[in-house]
């Protein structure tokens, strides 16, 4: 089986030539126990090679920028052909010429095993691989996800490498990357590429139990097993979205809404974690809960810490007290999910399977003190809200029965409150006779941080002495709140930092969106200050706020376009949900190069502008980077959650540079743009891009063409940079400017090089000047501020014939048709160096 496997790495080497292992002498498995790779590679561009040992064989991706412990940061992971299991002591250089060509290091290894619940041939064909790293550098858990446009197959494919929050993970993801040398030898790459140092220490050849020197190794390798079957360390809740009423249908159960920390709880080997919503270990804060919960068994739960008062009924304000006198002795961990127990994942399970293992987990009676099992009730959730609003609790939870965990806020989990409840940001406070009389209360609206009123009961003298302290703490010189409601400056007010947040109850919102009788419960300090929006119920709102990936988006019902060819209008959520559904295929075209946007914030009928630099109030979504010669930071898109910003934004287009990802100065592709003048038949466009393609092959690069979602057509070609220096924008415009120039001399009836618009009659203007530093062209799959709601869309070259129509892509059409689309398969590995006499001309 792993000669077969073999065959295409084989297929590829000259082994007289390279050192590399042929894999002719297959290595003895060790008993359920793999190991992993990674070999940092200074071929033609330094990647890092990523390997899993599996079924005989290393399933073996390149990763473009090297892995990084930032969960947020997804890093393109290139699939190639399967290597021998050997290649895991390889290290040395590869002969110029043969294929890799350049010095590679062993970066680091160790072992690897699926988390529970993997199938791992089913994982890997589905394009979703979760496991558990225990390297000498990687550790922790990580998951390999197939972008979807290459989910079909094929020779390679393009996957995103990414770390889960653990205690692994770090902000700054690529700190690690600056360790410089071989975790077997010691070495640097120059001096393996030297033939200096030590060689290599063996791994793959060598048993378990002494693969890692024991001094070195902090978790033993058949420890893998083990941790293999343990419960992730962290996994973000799912939320419910908040509604007017309970879902009265059969097929959903209703718990009770409890007031407190929503807070999850990890235990193994009799020690048990516990974290809050955004992951932050707060065991210390709860010891008692914590010990108790020592006494289960392996597992993640999901449940809500609260304080109980006289009447047994949880308090909000009973929690803070505990909390701040460090009595924590009497509070209760409600317990409503199971998402991991018995070595096995039970997210994907429903509703009712989790909880009927979660009863049989929390049945002892000596754990009942402290931990509580969440009953539920699958009839009657109009009485059950009314029993709960009657004993003051908060409300009721909704959840669908057959519906898996999934983090985040869906509608398989629906909220009914018996009273509105809100979350606010402190911006300020005021005094009489030095006692805090009230609180100004603000929000995140649209970017801006609005002022939402005073909160001026709720809190007794204790509690008030307290919270003037921390307020002190925080004070600032200046209003934080914008917009034209915030409170002027006057003797009794004092302004603070907007960092604290505080949950109040409240009679609900004014026309002008100011608090009505809101009276103070108690700070929260697990929920971040920039993300308090105003949480508003679904489908009761015509400025509707909605949530997509994260993303808080306001008047999420507006129309930007009147309709995308079947009358019906595009929302700005329908935008949002759009670029969700298209961002993976995006963002390898966008990311990493700045980009222009053009922003309809009313939708085509209303005022649009071009946008290039950065404003004010930019979400931090939206990277900034900065280009020579230009004081002003522009944006850049680097993650699927900044395209949803954008959409918030109410930005139509992006319009990305056409440079190196991370090098603006440096050309990274070539985009020709065949815009037909008056009179000019679509046919005669089709027939110019094949021509611009013809024309490339010859000179040895690469095209691909996608319709600009207008009346023409782009043609682009990926650059590869050489061996040394890199391509100027002088030698890629000086390129495009000669093809061009030719194609309108060949035939100057039918092509024009002058954009003046009298010339282009009957004419295609062949526009080269999309290749300069500043210049932008229209991204892949962006949509146009047009009628139609069109977007540029990538398309196979058996495509560009008779029958094309641009207008047949759309944002309503688009997304499925590129799931199953061929389009601009092999992009990636198409990138060739300009003809050398081009590389010549400098700016």
């Amino acid at each position: 089986m792993s000669h077969r496997k073999l065959s295409r790495y084989r297929a590829k080497r000259n082994f007289s030539r390279t050192a590399e292992p042929s894999g002719a002498q297959a290595r003895a498995r060790d008993s359920g126990v793999r190991r992993f790779v990674v070999q940092k590679h200074a071929a033609r561009r330094l990647h890092y090679d990523f390997r899993l040992e599996w079924d005989g064989v290393f399933h073996s991706w390149a990763v473009t920028k090297g892995p990084s412990l930032d969960p947020s940061v997804k890093r393109l992971a290139v699939e190639v052909e399967d290597h021998p299991l050997d290649y895991g002591d390889f290290e040395g250089t590869i002969p110029k010429g043969e294929y890799g060509g350049g010095t590679v290091q062993l970066w680091d290894r160790g072992f690897w095993a699926p988390l529970p619940g993997t199938n791992l041939r089913a994982a890997l064909k589905a394009g979703q691989l979760k496991f558990l790293l225990e390297g000498s550098r990687l550790k922790g858990e990580w998951v390999l996800v197939r972008m979807k446009r290459d989910r079909a197959g094929g020779q390679r494919s393009n996957w995103l490498l990414i770390k889960h929050a653990d205690q692994h993970a770090r902000r700054s993801g690529d700190a690690l990357l600056k360790k410089t040398r071989s975790v077997a030898s010691g070495r640097t790459l120059a001096q393996i590429a030297a033939g200096k140092g030590p060689r290599a220490t063996p791994f793959m050849r060598t048993a378990v139990r002494r693969a890692v020197p024991a001094k070195k190794r902090t978790v033993p390798a058949p420890a893998a097993k083990r941790l293999a079957s343990a419960p992730p360390r962290f996994v973000p809740p799912q939320l419910a979205r908040l509604v007017e009423r309970a879902p009265s249908e059969a097929g959903w159960g209703h718990e009770i809404k409890f007031d407190g920390y929503r807070m999850q709880m990890r235990v193994v080997d009799g020690k048990a974690t516990l974290r809050t919503r955004k992951g932050l270990d707060w065991t210390s804060r709860f010891p008692e809960i914590a010990e108790t919960g020592g006494k289960l068994p392996d597992c993640l739960v999901d449940g809500e810490i609260c304080a109980l008062d006289a009447r047994g009924v949880p308090s909000f304000s009973a929690l803070q007290a505990s909390l701040m006198e460090e009595d924590t002795r009497e509070l209760v961990y409600f317990v409503f999910d199971l998402l991991h127990a018995d070595g096995t994942d039970f997210q994907p399970q429903g509703v009712e399977a989790r909880k009927r293992r979660l009863a049989e987990i929390l049945k002892p009676k000596a754990l009942r003190a402290r931990l509580r099992y969440v009953e539920h009730f699958e009839t009657a959730a109009d009485a059950l809200l009314k029993s709960a609003c009657r004993m003051s609790l908060e409300g009721v939870v909704s959840k669908r029965l057959d519906a898996p965990y999934r983090s985040g806020r869906g509608d398989a989990w629906q909220k009914t409150k018996c009273r509105a409840g809100q979350e606010v940001v402190i911006g300020g406070w005021t005094v009489r006779d030095k006692q805090l009389r009230s609180l100004l209360a603000g929000v995140h609206r649209r970017g801006k941080f609005t002022y939402v009123g005073r909160i001026g009961t709720g809190f007794g003298q204790k509690a008030a002495g307290g919270l003037l302290a921390k307020l002190r703490s925080i004070e600032s010189e200046k209003s934080p709140f914008e917009g034209k409601d915030a409170p002027q400056k006057s003797a009794e007010i004092r302004w603070a930092r907007p960092r604290l947040v505080a949950e109040i109850a409240f009679a609900g919102w004014t026309g002008a969106g100011m608090l009505r009788q809101a009276a103070f419960k108690g700070l929260r300090e697990d929920k971040p200050a920039e993300e308090i929006a105003p949480e508003s119920v679904k489908g009761t709102s015509k400025a509707q706020e909605s949530v997509v990936v994260g993303v808080t988006l306001s008047n999420a019902d507006k129309p930007l376009w009147p309709d995308a060819g079947d009358s019906r209008p595009v929302t700005k959520q329908d935008l949002a949900r759009y670029f969700e559904a298209v961002g993976e295929w995006m963002l390898p075209h966008v990311e990493g190069r700045p980009c222009s946007i053009v922003r309809a914030p009313d939708g085509i009928a209303g005022q649009q502008f071009f946008q290039r630099h950065a404003m004010a109030g930019t979400s931090s979504l939206v990277s900034l980077v900065k280009i020579r010669g230009d004081r002003k930071p522009y944006l850049q898109i680097d993650r699927v959650e900044g395209l949803v910003a954008l959409a918030q934004m109410g930005a139509l287009e992006l319009h990305p540079g056409n440079c190196e990802p991370g090098r603006p100065d440096v050309a990274g592709r070539l985009v020709f743009d065949l815009d037909p003048g008056p009179g000019v038949p679509f046919a005669d466009v089709i027939e110019a891009a094949r021509e611009v393609r013809e024309r490339l092959e010859a000179l040895g690069l690469v095209g691909f063409c996608k319709t600009t979602g207008g009346k023409g057509l782009h043609v682009v070609t990926p650059l590869a940079q050489p061996a040394r220096g890199a391509t100027g924008w002088a030698a890629a415009k000086g390129f495009a400017q000669a093809l061009c120039a030719q194609m309108a001399a060949d035939a100057p009836d039918r092509y024009v090089v002058n954009m003046a618009k009298r010339l282009r009659a009957g004419r295609i203007f062949l526009d080269y000047l999309r290749n300069d530093m500043k210049a932008t062209a229209v991204a892949p799959l962006s949509p146009r501020a047009r009628e139609g709601a069109t977007v540029s869309m990538p398309i196979h070259w058996k495509q560009v014939k008779k029958g094309l129509n641009p207008a047949d892509y759309t944002v309503r059409t688009a997304p499925a048709l590129i799931r199953r689309s061929r389009a601009w398969v092999g992009y990636a590995d198409a990138e060739r160096v300009l003809p050398r006499e081009f590389l010549r001309r400098r700016r």
